[in-house]
């Protein structure tokens, strides 16, 4: 679809998903963090804390208890500015926290804001701050959009320090691939900026003000494909550097220092991944790659997510574990451990060791020693004449108490090996109708050890954040096609400490979706390591074989939590 010049659809930065206390005329218009702090906004841009009398008296003189359509009672004005304002609001109908954009029908951009949120609301995309309704009515314009207060906002995330390598490749492929989506329907955002992102507590980063809060504005761009992709090379540079690539300072970063011009992230800052700081610059130097190794530019979105996805894949740091506090630590792990401790100044008494009893001198005492030793020389003689006697018996195969097997006589062949059986189908299992990853499961099937399925990462709980949707877990289901005999599983686990099990379905089920569906166990549910491997005493006839797991190991930190499976091999 062809780029269209002007915004399409979004919501405003400053009307997102977490509450902002305080209007724009009550922040400073230098950009100073700590009076927006102090009133609980976010870091914006000069132009959006300005507001002019004029505009401010054309915004609508709204105030907090005023409902609209009898149904959007507004509580509190994040923003006035530029003849609009926004609110948090709440729909009394569904008893759920929504965000208003309000402006005057005969305010100049009205219909593009229209025209903008109601092709946004079209999009449906989750990936997007969802646009719930846009409206002409009483003289007034408004939109509503999602209110989510459980997501942080990523300037806030920024402000405590630079991204991980891990985190920093999460947020450059979401944010690319789901913009990647809206330009192939035709709608831009033009003001990617870190208040414009936001990461839920799963950690999927989700992008508010497409297209509306561009049209609120008036902004438009003769190449938005490019504007968008270089705006997500600023966010990767700011994630990667906590510095805003450019010479002013900006959302509550530093820019870079004036008269040097754009150098790469790793030479801003030091262990920055190399290829993230290449493909941040070349999504940044649009008119000439100068990552060092000269590769092209990305100059549209999705020219950037198939770069990324190009890359091998970062994986998350290993769980770290600190000592205890000293505090925290027992007598016993110190060592001390029934003695008492030494005082300041006071002299420690060495432990006393025991000598060992002196050797047998006497004549009874050598006579034993040699009574021992014939003993055991007279044992060692009678055990080796019974090995070698058992050896010999066995390889005869004339004798008739060999245990050679005979197939003639009725013995059972040694068992074959096993082999791979080839999978037609991978999905993930989702008993509650809510997928966590599907687009991935093909990782856990491909042949390859560097790519995986991955679940998202979880706050609080092992059991996927104990949510209501996730309570018989996650996982993934192959399909071999036919029912086939199998005879053992092999799983190559992306993490190790994931609590799981590996089940089949009846060899009649057809299409199995539910726990119960899988009525064959072939391992106990336990917790596994970096690989969860049996070899079954009978084969198990079956098509659908599923690898349930219930439990995810930590993710850095002890209350956070992700896991997955990087390859399946089922043997036949």
């Amino acid at each position: 679809m062809a780029e269209r010049s002007t915004a399409a659809v979004d919501v405003a930065d400053n009307s997102g998903d977490e509450p902002l206390a305080a209007k724009a005329d009550e922040a400073t218009t230098d950009g100073t963090a700590e009076a927006q702090e102090s009133a609980g906004t976010s870091p914006r841009d000069a132009d959006d804390e300005r507001s002019s009398p004029e505009a401010a008296s054309a915004t609508p003189d709204l105030h907090s208890g005023h409902r609209l359509a009898q149904r959007y009672r507004l509580e509190e004005c994040v923003t006035r500015l530029d003849g609009f304002s926004s609110w948090r609001a709440v729909d009394e109908k569904l008893r759920r926290a929504v965000g208003v954009h309000l402006l005057p029908a005969d305010h100049p951009r009205a219909r593009s804001v229209l025209a903008a949120a109601r092709s946004s609301a079209l999009l449906g995309d989750p990936r997007f701050v969802q646009v719930l309704d846009a409206v002409e009515e009483d003289d007034l314009v408004y939109v509503v959009h999602e209110w989510l207060p459980d997501a942080t906002e990523l300037t806030a995330l920024l402000a405590s320090g630079p991204m991980d390598a891990h985190d920093a490749y999460q947020l450059v492929s979401q944010i690319s691939q789901a913009m990647a989506a809206a330009h192939r329907e035709g709608l831009a955002h033009l003001r990617l900026t870190p208040g414009a992102v936001l990461r839920s507590s799963t950690g999927q980063y989700r992008i508010r003000g497409l297209a509306v809060n561009a049209a609120l504005r008036g902004i438009t761009a003769e190449r938005p494909q490019r504007t968008d992709t270089e705006a997500i090379g600023a966010l990767l540079y700011a994630a990667l550097t906590q510095r805003w690539p450019y010479e002013n300072d900006a959302y509550g970063l530093s820019g870079l220092p004036k008269g040097v011009g754009l150098i790469a992230p790793d030479q801003v800052r030091a262990g920055v991944h190399r290829g993230l700081s290449e493909l941040a610059m070349r999504a940044l130097a649009n008119d000439g790659a100068t990552a060092s190794r000269q590769e092209q530019p990305c100059t549209t979105p999705d020219e950037l997510a198939k770069a990324v996805a190009a890359m091998p894949r970062i994986r998350p740091p290993e769980p770290t574990f600190t000592a205890p506090p000293e505090y925290q630590r027992t007598t016993y792990q110190q060592g001390t451990y029934g003695r008492p401790s030494a005082r300041p100044g006071a002299s420690v008494t060495k432990p006393v060791t025991a000598a060992p009893p002196a050797p047998l001198q006497s004549r009874t005492g050598k006579a034993l020693k040699w009574a021992v030793s014939a003993l055991l020389i007279a044992a060692l003689g009678l055990g080796s004449w019974q090995l070698a006697e058992t050896l010999l018996h066995d390889n005869d195969p004339g004798d008739p108490g060999s245990t050679q097997t005979n197939p003639s006589n009725g013995d059972k062949h040694a068992p074959a090996p096993t082999k791979p059986l080839r999978i037609v189908k991978a999905t993930e299992f989702m008993p509650d109708g809510s997928g966590i990853k599907p687009e991935d499961v093909p990782y856990a099937v491909d042949g390859k050890s560097d790519t995986a399925w991955v679940t998202k990462q979880y706050k609080g709980y092992a059991n996927f954040g104990n949510l209501a949707y996730r309570k018989q877990g996650s996982g993934i289901v192959v399909d071999l096609g036919s029912v086939q005999d199998v005879r053992g599983i092999k799983i190559d686990m992306y993490r190790s400490g994931q609590k799981a099990e590996v089940l089949a379905a009846d060899k009649s089920a057809s299409a199995p979706s539910s726990l119960s569906d899988f009525s064959q166990r072939l391992t106990q549910l336990a917790t596994a390591g970096n690989s969860l491997q049996k070899n079954l005493d009978e084969p198990v006839r079956t098509r659908y074989i599923l690898i349930h797991i219930t439990e995810l190991p930590p993710d850095g930190s002890a209350s956070d939590f992700r896991g997955g499976i990087s390859e399946i091999s089922v043997l036949g």
